[in-house]
């Protein structure tokens, strides 16, 4: 069955509807050796490249969405390669699927990650439009006033542009060091580090604990990966309007 060329594209995981379109119309896409014009339908079988390079279609074509968590342990990268020989996320997933990763983790952030065999899905759940809540727990060293906290949820400018918590929770802690629970609602790079920074805090810790529903459970160990329930994965599609 044929499909709009720019969903096959984002199904395979390789960057979303609205990218493969722009590409279709800088004419950098082609289909079968013929430059693809928007609207062009293909199938998963059909050669296409983008910029010359052959793209696998069918490299996530799978009859059930799959979407697994990971418990990711700080100094562990979220690249595939590494020229320093660190450990990859991608050691501890199972070889029985192509994984696409939601969203990253810098190198010292631990805690919740998200990967499934469906590339639309990934790109529908990192895009800033759907505004689905990061939570995360962060250990702050110094005092924080009440003046503080409305300063991180009114919001701050960082050096690429205006950034907030949606919402900062006291979670415990006495002396020097305070938990503190913050939800995000956009991937950009370091933002719960560089907006405590912004007010001359130092994070010495910081844990992913929530994506959207989902959770990360009290059970699952370090570096260890768990797949979500039917019901779990029908509400992420669901939150983004896909289907399953």
């Amino acid at each position: 069955m044929s499909e709009r060329l720019q969903k096959l594209i984002a199904n395979a995981g390789y960057g979303s509807r609205r990218w493969a379109e722009r590409l279709i119309e800088q004419g950098r896409i082609s289909i079968n050796n013929k430059e693809a014009k928007l609207g062009d339908k293909a199938l998963v079988i059909d050669k296409v490249t983008i910029d010359g390079r052959l793209i696998d279609l069918q490299r996530y074509a799978e009859e059930e969405t799959k979407v697994l968590i990971l418990n990711k342990q700080a100094g562990v990268i979220c690249s595939n390669k590494d020229a320093e020989g660190r450990k990859s996320v991608f050691d501890f997933l199972p070889k029985n699927s192509r994984w696409v990763m939601v969203g990253r983790l810098d190198l010292n952030t631990s805690g919740l990650l998200l990967f499934t065999n469906n590339g639309d899905l990934a790109n529908k759940l990192m895009h800033p439009s759907s505004e689905v809540d990061r939570e995360y727990a962060v250990r702050v060293l110094g005092k924080v006033e009440d003046q503080h906290i409305n300063q991180l949820t009114s919001g701050i400018e960082l050096d690429d542009g205006f950034a907030k918590f949606h919402k900062v929770t006291f979670a415990g802690g006495d002396g020097a060091n305070r938990w503190y629970h913050v939800v995000v609602r956009e991937g950009r790079k370091r933002e719960v580090r560089r907006l405590w920074e912004a007010l001359e805090f130092k994070v010495s810790r910081l844990i992913r604990i929530r994506f959207g529903d989902i959770r990360l459970p009290d059970n699952l160990r370090a570096n260890e990966s768990e797949y979500l329930k039917p019901k779990q994965v029908q509400s992420l599609l669901n939150s983004v309007k896909l289907k399953a």
